[in-house]
């Protein structure tokens, strides 16, 4: 996907990644008094610098910080993870942060782990099983992206922004398993299924990391 620059380029703005406008933290283009946001510049992403991944999540975030400058604001774009999902029929697919080939392009040391967790106990009608892909980096345990898939239903969705919200804060794969999430029968476990999926990733890099 090449996105629509012409106008931009034209004035004499800069492309960079994907051929999208080059903008900073402040969605500022390089062009006097110019700001610009969404599919049309570049995004900064939080574990790789400055790349192209236009979502809708990102260009509103963009847009909102582009509007408060050009009226005279401060505002500043703390960058995206690369959160995302699909649905398709009834399942549900999600990701965010770095799949392994990505995270080794970028310098990291990633290692991964898949799990599969029920939604809920297992004991009350209706669970179903999620399978949660953990990447983290095995010379610190920083987590580095997670993915999943699940029916739909099973929150798929929500759970993946737990992952995202970790990416954000740059949490390490076992403080994950720290967090204080919520938990009822019907609708998740004492270990939530985002839990179960760092805790099997411990059990199976924490060695590598504390090496």
């Amino acid at each position: 996907m090449r996105p629509n620059t012409d106008l931009l380029v034209r004035a004499g703005a800069m492309l960079g990644a994907g051929r999208a406008v080059v903008v900073d933290d402040t969605m500022r283009t390089g062009l006097p008094d110019v700001f610009a946001a969404g599919d049309g510049v570049t995004t900064h992403r939080r574990l790789l610098g400055t790349t192209y991944l236009p979502l809708g999540t990102t260009a509103h975030k963009q847009g909102r910080v582009a509007g408060e400058n050009a009226l005279g604001g401060s505002a500043r774009f703390a960058g995206s993870v690369g959160t995302q999902v699909v649905k398709v029929f009834d399942l549900v697919a999600s990701r965010t942060g770095l799949r392994e080939h990505e995270a080794l392009a970028a310098g990291f040391a990633p290692v991964s782990t898949t799990a599969i967790a029920d939604d809920h106990k297992k004991y009350y009608p209706g669970a179903q099983p999620i399978s949660i892909r953990v990447t983290g980096d095995s010379r610190d345990g920083r987590l580095l992206g997670a993915q999943l898939v699940g029916r739909l239903g099973t929150e798929t969705a929500k759970r993946v922004d737990t992952y995202a919200v970790a990416l954000h804060a740059g949490l390490t794969v076992e403080q994950v398993s720290e967090l204080d999430l919520s938990y009822t029968p019907p609708l998740g476990s004492p270990w939530d299924a985002v839990q179960v999926a760092t805790q099997a990733w411990s059990r199976e890099h924490r060695q590598a990391v504390t090496a």
